[in-house]
């Protein structure tokens, strides 16, 4: 991680907020795009570009005279490596840490023009934004424009509009025309006359459809409206194939992307007039509410998000049977890095990347990347969401700990898989640290429980064996994730968050076990399986509610040189044990015979 010189391009904003046509003491730069996701592509990296910080989470604010960036717990240390000195780190969730709403109301002087990119600014923040605002007499200011992409100029990447993949019910489970069919029903139960779909994931899993616009997200530029009398799904010409009208059929009217905004805001007066009104998402963004007229909406959590979160015994299927390809290819090379290692070869951490690329190549209906690899020796495993770049990456050094992370999208599914590996002989330390949070693992992965139970309940037995030691991590233990779709996918999750008590696991979903610990400047933690969540059948039934537990699908051994068995209980050793057996079991036959993959498993995978 290398330090990014913004000042320029600061300075270039700070130029255009002075002038009269726009006239605003602050300027708000989000991380995400007009679909409010987690990732973007190129043209919309708009926090990156201005501040140089790379992860995938965060916010700046520029002032006439401060420059600030907030981000989470996970990026702390890459934040801090790539910030130039003309930047303030905001460190969220520490004491003394102001939110970046707090410290627009609270730091710049009243009656301040604070504005923000309505295209890229959810309404719900908007609006809570503007009522604490107003209260010390500043206001909140919509622009026409974002300003960055102004200073941005010529240099800013265009938009992408790559070709669409239509998927078929072998893989899906379900049709387009019976899932727009499901939304309609749900439309009609809540008194709504229409939905705008916003979010890419959810579009592209409602119509069956994938693309390539953002970097390891099969997704696509596009927008939806869904009314009871039709269909309107909005795409960039350059993305619409003969294969894709015939998949859509005449259900389903193509529409171009950049009309969206102006068909919704024909739709208002007759909206108003009706007294009906349209669902749109809590995550939408406020220029499309002001577009339909934001008395003629409800925000809510979308219905679309709720049904894809819940995977068909298709999908399932489908899920299980990517992550045994996934994990002998991980597995062929882990066997092939440990070998290079013990030969005395010189390998980078993007080396290793690059090669777990290629036995990810020899696999079936293999795509692409889900998320770049955090391939990460030493230090370098301290910073949660570290990504390797030549010439900066690191050797792997067989003596330190080496942590990888990496996932993959299949045509039947999507994975995530962290392992924590040591090529020599660990320390004392670091066998107890790993051994700490690999109980936590186990308590989540045994995890039994009643219907109506949330990630945010479950979260703390994936941290009482670190908390033992007085040891934590900052990040959540499991998020959703999608077949053949985004590697994070909501509404559900695992973590302190208190978002995470909104909605309660039930069967069909996924979610990662991920519990981690971390120690700067030297190694960083982190095991990680993806489970679906399954009915569960217990001794009682207590107040009829049903009980659900986990099935983990993913199969790469434990790092049995780093486990201190004496800290585990029979019980955990007895799961290590058979765990080992499943793995053995299941990907062995993935494996080719007398290969240093399947001799690697052979040896890894043994009883404690």
């Amino acid at each position: 991680m290398t330090v990014v010189n913004t000042a320029d391009r600061v300075h270039k904003l700070r130029e255009l907020m002075k002038s009269p046509e726009y006239n605003v003491a602050a300027f708000v730069i989000p991380s995400e795009d007009a679909h409010q996701s987690e990732y973007v592509a190129p043209c919309d990296n708009r926090r990156a570009y201005i501040s140089g910080f790379t992860g995938s989470a965060g916010l700046a604010i520029v002032t006439t005279d401060v420059a600030a960036l907030w981000t989470d717990g996970r990026y702390f240390l890459q934040a801090s490596q790539q910030l130039g000195s003309h930047w303030t780190l905001m460190k969220s969730g520490l004491p003394e840490v102001p939110t970046w709403q707090e410290y627009l109301v609270k730091n710049l002087p009243a009656g301040s023009r604070i504005g923000i990119d309505p295209l890229v600014f959810t309404g719900t923040d908007a609006a809570k934004l503007g009522t604490d605002l107003a209260a010390v007499g500043s206001s909140l200011v919509p622009l026409n424009v974002n300003l960055v992409d102004l200073a941005w100029g010529a240099e800013r990447p265009s938009r992408p509009a790559n070709k669409l993949l239509t998927l078929t019910t072998k893989t899906t489970g379900r049709s387009h025309l019976d899932k727009i069919q499901q939304l309609r029903k749900d439309l009609e139960k809540r008194g709504v006359v229409g939905f705008v779909v916003s979010a890419l994931d959810e579009i592209a899993w409602l119509f069956n459809l994938r693309g390539s616009d953002v970097h390891c997200n099969p997704v696509f530029m596009s927008y939806a409206i869904v009314t009871q009398d039709e269909v309107r799904l909005y795409l960039q010409d350059k993305s619409v194939t003969p294969d894709v009208r015939e998949h859509l059929g005449e259900t389903v009217a193509i529409k171009n992307y950049e009309n969206l905004y102006d068909d919704l805001r024909a739709l208002a007066p007759g909206l108003k007039a009706s007294n009906k009104k349209f669902l749109v998402g809590s995550r939408t963004n406020l220029a499309l509410a002001l577009a339909l007229g934001q008395e003629n909406v409800i925000e809510t959590r979308s219905p679309v998000t709720d049904a894809k979160a819940i995977k068909n015994e298709v999908e399932m299927e489908g899920i299980r049977q990517c992550h045994l390809r996934e994990c002998a290819a991980l597995i062929n090379y882990y066997s092939w890095l440990e070998d290079q290692l013990a030969q005395g070869a010189q390998v980078d951490e993007v080396d290793g990347a690059d090669q777990l690329q290629k036995f990810r190549e020899q696999q079936r209906d293999y795509v692409g990347l889900s998320f770049d690899t955090i391939s990460s020796t030493g230090p370098n495993g301290a910073i949660i969401h570290y990504k390797p770049e030549k010439p900066t990456a690191s050797i792997i050094n067989p003596d330190q700990i080496y942590l990888c992370d990496a996932g993959a999208q299949y045509m039947d599914g999507t994975t995530d898989c962290t392992r924590t590996l040591h090529f020599r002989t660990p320390s004392a330390h670091e066998k107890r640290c790993y051994t700490r949070v690999l109980q936590g693992h186990i308590a989540i992965d045994q995890a039994v429980f009643p219907d109506g139970t949330t990630g945010y309940l479950l979260d703390v037995l994936a941290r009482k064996a670190l908390w033992s030691d007085g040891l934590d991590y900052r990040h959540g233990t499991g998020h959703g994730v999608g077949a053949f779709l985004n590697v994070h996918e909501g509404p559900h999750g695992c973590g302190t968050r208190i978002g995470f008590n909104d909605v309660p696991l039930a069967p069909g979903m996924t979610l990662t076990n991920e519990p981690g610990y971390y120690e700067d400047g030297a190694f960083g933690i982190r095991i990680e399986n993806i489970m679906l969540v399954r009915k569960q059948n217990t001794l009682h039934n207590f107040g009829d509610r049903g009980y659900y537990g986990f099935e983990h699908v993913t199969f790469v051994p434990m790092a049995t040189n780093l486990i201190e068995k004496s800290l585990l209980s029979q019980s955990e050793i007895d799961w290590i044990n058979n765990y080992h057996k499943e793995c053995l079991d299941k990907v062995s036959p993935f494996l080719a015979p007398g290969s240093l993959g399947l001799k690697w498993l052979q040896r890894e995978a043994v009883s404690l």
